[in-house]
């Protein structure tokens, strides 16, 4: 063998030998690491109804912990192989990029720079704001409260963005602003509002839970998308549990999420069409 031949042969050796070594193997993917262990690590929350709450019993309950057991369910064929970490609203997003989770369920809203940070997964739930009323009130409808002028009172968490939220529904409505949701909801019962601006999903809720009482007097705005999220750069374990959340609202789990959706909206949702899929209409 020449001496050009023999040092061509032995360059090619090395670089094959760097090309597939160490540094260049594939790096697992969640979705084997989750499947080797046996369980699903979930984070999310425990104070927040219909979201995720404790129950009587002391258990884990609401529409996050529903969504995340869609997940292990299809992993696992087992809903119940899952370990849920309770963590504050502020630890979703490094508890994913971290490791300490597998997956956030957390009524996480979507926006563009949380995108930077994780893979966010499809939308599970679509929330918006929302007009709570008294079944028994003056003004019950939300053509009522407008027609109402400045007569009419709307109770609303504090913030900034507080009245001009408001009024983006209700433009010449009175907006009293108290410290806590409970507050709000008091001004309500007690009658000094009419109407007392909410998230959509707790004004479901609390018609869930105290029928009769309320009712939601027909509008909706400022519409904001819940998804979970994971780390990012995984394309398969993002493309998994994006399957595992697809075909629970539009194929073969649609009974598990729209019994859950049920039980915390009191809405009964339609279900897909059958025929070419609405979600390239």
């Amino acid at each position: 063998m020449s001496h050009m031949l023999r040092n061509t042969v032995v360059g090619l050796t090395a670089l094959v030998a760097v090309s597939t070594g160490p540094a260049m193997a594939q790096e697992q993917s969640k979705l084997e690491e989750v499947l080797a262990r046996g369980h699903l690590i979930v984070g999310t929350g425990s104070t927040n109804a219909p979201w995720h709450f404790k129950d009587e019993g002391g258990n884990l309950v609401g529409f996050d912990i529903d969504v995340a057991k869609i997940v292990a369910k299809g992993l696992f064929g087992d809903d119940t192989k899952i370990e849920f970490v309770q963590q504050e609203s502020d630890a979703r997003i490094p508890n994913v990029t971290t490791g300490k989770v597998d997956i956030t369920c957390q009524f996480m809203t979507v926006t563009a720079e949380r995108a930077q940070q994780v893979a966010v997964t499809v939308p599970y739930y679509r929330e918006g704001v929302g007009l709570l009323t008294l079944a028994g009130g003056k003004l019950k409808t939300y053509d009522e409260l407008k027609a109402a002028g400045s007569g009419a009172t709307v109770s609303v968490l504090q913030n900034v963005y507080a009245e001009d939220m408001v009024h983006a529904a209700l433009p010449e409505a009175k907006v009293d602003q108290y410290d806590s949701v409970d507050l709000i909801y008091q001004a309500l019962n007690s009658g000094r509002a009419d109407a007392a601006a909410t998230d959509q999903s707790s004004l479901q809720w609390l018609i869930v839970t105290t029928p009769g009482k309320y009712q939601d007097a027909g509008y909706g705005w400022n519409p904001q998308s819940y998804s979970c999220a994971v780390k990012r750069g995984d394309q398969d374990w993002l493309n998994f549990v994006n399957t595992a959340l697809h075909e629970a609202m539009t194929g073969v789990e649609f009974g598990t999420y729209s019994a859950s959706f049920k039980k915390w909206f009191g809405v009964e949702l339609p279900p897909p069409a059958i025929g070419f899929p609405v979600e390239f209409q």
